[in-house]
């Protein structure tokens, strides 16, 4: 290093660095995803972050142009992996012992794509990949696909609040070849059908003619089947036209889409589905049945037809760089927030033996956590986002001559610890008691436990919760035996965790203006059920003691920022991600 070199502090363009509440919210959501592929039966695997150029090369379609290749090192010319598809179909192709796996992998993947952070569109991010592998009855591994992102939005919060789009490439190519498409054509017409998502058909219909050689009157045949969407009316319909039902790629891909629809049904995921022939999936590989989930933060802003976004480019900075980031162009949404589909031929490209049929779905997690982070910038009146999943802080106070109980509160956290609970300590061996309280309060720790010289010789501890309202009997903790800490943090934490559910519930609901606040709801649920499910506290108990100088409403009023009108107190992680309805 030169001597008084100065550094350019900062990341690639399309990447960044996560720390704090956005990791909390970020772990959280790999939590459920995981959770919900565990359930379905499926082992993890992992692939290194790069690949041989040739296994990557002529997978993309039209975005092969967004790998990043590496230099030459050693004889080999390498890049980063594009999405964990390809190396998982590459890996089965190299272990051809196995022939049927469920599988997921989480990890991050590499495109350089025009960035737009704000948005999730990055240049690092992860992947979540669900795939089934092996020869099956049709359709069965296609539905439980679906059955997955269904649970895994719910587990999200987000029942109701998002599509998952259907279509088949066998109706496609099908659909293609009776408007007239040629057959070379026919992968590159698709990449142009895939935005009408983001683009109006009068833009679409322009590339397809312009940049891509096709004739107008064949665009115009396309244009009318491709803006249809629906269920199973729409599956009716299109098995009425006798000239779609003439063409075998039809027929096949629509008697695929009769029996997913059966399937889907017995697997109660109707709700969520819309038949959509515009969706087309840029990529080469696949060659069933497609999916894309969206919801309300996907899309952009509203693009009215006749539009063009080519008059309209977005801004480049002053100098003129090309990679800019795009968050703030209103042409560019978040895009689908997962994506997949069956790719039946990818395995056998590499083996060049017996096929190995495939069906899976990818969660893009940095989209997931876009919408979650703008809904919650939205609401940031309301809702405050714990820095850490920390459930107790175990303190100490006391008068004059106060030692800090320092081995006390570390042999308290000890036994929490053991017992698989989340807890944390001041690193000081007499903390002052206003910096205590303040850690508890910015760091949004739902429970404390108290320590004080008298009843520490007694044998006692004293548990609170924290953010209870004004005149609740245990607003200023509860006395336990020391012994008893364990099971009685356990007690208020699976109380606390059933009342979490029941509020993310009553958020996704608010529809009348002018009723209680969730937040009272949920305060004068906890008090009711705090005498209902557990001891309440003997009169006087709460707010005497004679050794230490425990926080009563006075107390934490004078240590605390007054809350905004309207404020809620502390959500818990499992709020954060479960409270962002998208609509």
């Amino acid at each position: 290093m030169v001597k008084g070199q100065k550094f350019d502090l900062k990341v690639p363009k399309g990447t960044k660095d996560w720390s704090g509440p956005d990791m909390v919210i970020r772990d959280k959501i790999f939590t459920i995803i995981t959770e919900v592929f565990k359930r379905h039966g499926a082992v993890t695997i992992d692939t290194p972050v790069f690949e041989l150029k040739e296994i990557l090369a002529g997978k993309y379609g039209e975005d092969s142009k967004l790998i990043y290749d590496l230099a030459d090192q050693g004889g080999e010319i390498c890049s980063l992996r594009y999405d964990l598809t390809v190396p998982f179909a590459r890996w089965l192709a190299m272990n051809q012992k196995i022939q049927h796996i469920k599988r997921y992998h989480i990890a991050k993947v590499y495109r350089r794509d025009q960035p737009a952070m704000t948005k999730g569109r990055m240049r690092e991010f992860y992947q979540c990949d669900f795939d089934i592998a092996g020869q099956f009855d049709s359709m069965l591994p296609d539905a439980e696909i679906v059955r997955i992102i269904t649970e895994v939005f719910d587990g999200l919060g987000w029942k109701g609040q998002f599509t998952i789009k259907l279509n088949n490439r066998k109706i496609l190519d099908g659909l293609f070849q009776v408007c007239g498409v040629p057959e070379e054509k026919i992968r590159t017409i698709s990449s142009a059908v895939d935005k009408l998502d983001k683009s109006p058909w009068s833009e679409v219909r322009r590339e397809m003619m312009e940049d891509k050689g096709l004739a107008e009157d064949v665009a115009d045949k396309i244009g009318e089947y491709v803006v249809l969407k629906g269920g199973k009316g729409l599956l009716s319909k299109l098995n009425a036209d006798e000239n779609l039902m003439a063409n075998e790629s039809m027929k096949a891909g629509l008697e695929e889409m009769g029996t997913l629809f059966d399937y889907l049904e017995a697997f109660d995921c109707l709700d969520a589905i819309s038949f959509d022939l515009s969706l087309a999936r840029g990529l080469d590989y696949y060659t069933g049945v497609i999916y894309e989930v969206v919801t309300d933060g996907s899309a952009p802003r509203t693009v009215t037809e006749g539009e063009n976004f080519s008059a309209k480019p977005p801004k480049k900075s002053k100098s003129g760089d090309a990679d800019e980031d795009r968050s703030s162009d209103p042409s560019v949404g978040v895009g689908s927030i997962a994506a997949g589909g069956r790719y039946d031929k990818l395995v056998g490209m590499f083996s060049g033996k017996k096929e190995i049929p495939c069906v899976g779905i990818s969660f893009g997690v940095d989209r997931i956590f876009s919408i979650t982070k703008a809904k919650l910038e939205a609401e940031k009146n309301q809702v405050k986002v714990r820095k850490n999943e920390v459930d107790v802080y175990v303190m100490a106070f006391g008068g004059k001559g106060f030692t800090g109980l320092v081995k006390e509160r570390l042999s308290v956290c000890s036994q929490l610890w053991s017992a698989d609970i989340k807890a944390e300590f001041a690193y000081k061996v007499k903390p002052k008691f206003d910096k205590q309280f303040n850690t508890v309060d910015d760091d949004g720790i739902p429970f404390s436990v108290i320590l004080g010289e008298d009843e520490v010789a007694r044998g006692e501890v004293k548990v609170k919760e924290n953010g209870l309202p004004k005149g609740h009997p245990e607003k200023d903790g509860l006395l336990v035996k020391l012994e008893d800490v364990v099971p009685e943090v356990k007690k208020r934490l699976e109380r606390k965790a059933r009342l979490d559910k029941s509020f993310t519930v009553a958020t996704d609901r608010r529809v009348v203006s002018g009723m209680k606040s969730e937040a009272e709801k949920v305060s004068d649920s906890v008090s009711q059920e705090a005498v209902m499910d557990g001891e309440p506290a003997k009169e006087g108990e709460a707010v005497k003691d004679d050794a230490v100088a425990v926080p009563t409403e006075e107390t934490e009023t004078k240590n605390k920022k007054p809350e905004a009108e309207g404020e809620t107190k502390p959500l818990q992680t499992s709020e954060v991600v479960g409270a962002v309805p998208t609509s």
